[in-house]
């Protein structure tokens, strides 16, 4: 959730301090491997920063040490000797960012009490009500900073239902529902719809301008996003996907209806959505989904890149007119269900074995 904007000058002292013990640990852990070819842990980095801020700095041993240990956490996720410096000065300075342990942070009286400063946050989520975890203080690309903090959520309700629903994800309709009763969801052109007025600003080189149009069409997305996937998630007790691979699809001449679609964004909030409400989610194989006619199983649906613009289409085997896209979230239901069907005789081998 958003700080307030008095406490930026602040926050950047602050990320600054943070910059200077990243790129210690960055150059520490670069002599240790050119030494004796090994990496430091998060541990033994600590042992180095112990005093550190007695040297004058804006922030204490709590967050040198979470500092230390997330350095080497992304050290070895990205298996590299040396990470990239971040630079505090400069037109391709680093964000702000300001790591904390939990119990670092400590809400009283509606404000956040953080390393001696009382942070004021527009509290949207209500966290007097919660106990505040692990986290950061983050700077995004319009000098805003923002308080990202773990807390325990509340037991949600979990959903009763037993109907299942196949997903189709695409450009021209961004999801087609199997089910009948669920209206498919057209495209939604976030960033086609400003892209004149963020041209226009481009050329006027108003980056300020720039920096807000981008901020809007993200968090437009993110709106249509979550409150798509927490509606299904609410409604259905299995949802199927298709693996539509978006990454790969962003390299062709389409790759800016793809990228504004936001596939990748919408099924990881659909799993995790699922995952706190007790539904089933799975991503199944969508290989001639839109192909196939879904009552009778013939591959007589239309073909290659000239039948991407059929949106209905009748099949010659058994006479059944279809909507390509519900037709192909069928599909994908149908595989989907066979997937599960064939898990619970596993599972009931298992635990004939081990009783």
């Amino acid at each position: 959730m958003r700080i307030k904007d008095k406490h930026a000058s602040d926050l950047s002292l602050m990320a600054r301090d943070v910059n200077l013990v990243w790129n210690f640990c960055n150059e520490l852990s670069m002599k240790i491997f050119n030494r004796e070819q090994r990496f430091p842990s998060g541990i033994e980095l600590q042992k180095y920063l112990n005093g550190a801020s007695k040297e004058g700095l804006t922030v204490g041993s709590v967050v040198f040490q979470q500092v230390a240990e997330e350095y080497a956490t992304r050290r070895k996720q990205h298996r590299k000797v040396k990470l990239r410096w971040r630079k505090s000065l400069g037109k391709r300075r680093s964000l702000g960012w300001i790591p904390f342990k939990a119990r670092s942070v400590v809400w009283r009286n509606g404000q956040a009490h953080f390393q001696g400063l009382h942070l004021g946050v527009w509290d949207s989520y209500g966290l007097g009500g919660y106990k505040l975890g692990a986290g950061t203080i983050s700077e995004d690309s319009r000098g805003r900073w923002y308080l990202n903090v773990t807390v325990k959520a509340k037991p949600v309700t979990r959903c009763e239902s037993t109907k299942g629903l196949g997903i189709d994800l695409g450009l021209e309709t961004f999801a087609g529902f199997s089910d009948e009763s669920l209206a498919n969801v057209e495209a939604q052109k976030f960033y086609r719809d400003l892209e004149p007025a963020l041209a226009s600003a481009q050329r006027a080189n108003k980056k300020a301008r720039v920096k807000a149009i981008h901020a809007k069409i993200a968090h437009r997305r993110k709106d249509f996003l979550h409150k798509l996937s927490t509606r299904l998630a609410c409604e259905y007790g299995a949802i199927f996907v298709g693996n539509v691979n978006a990454q790969a699809l962003a390299k062709g001449q389409h790759s800016k209806s793809v990228l504004d679609a936001g596939w990748s964004s919408f099924r990881t909030m659909l799993q995790y959505k699922c995952a706190d409400a007790g539904v089933w989610f799975d991503e199944v194989d969508e290989a001639f989904s839109s192909q196939t006619c879904s009552c009778c199983g013939s591959r007589t649906g239309p073909k290659g890149v000239a039948g991407l613009g059929i949106r209905e289409w009748e099949c010659s085997g058994c006479g059944s007119t279809h909507d390509r896209d519900r037709n192909a979230a069928r599909n994908i239901l149908a595989v989907g269900r066979d997937r599960l069907a064939e898990g619970i005789p596993v599972l009931s081998a298992l635990a004939e074995a081990v009783g």
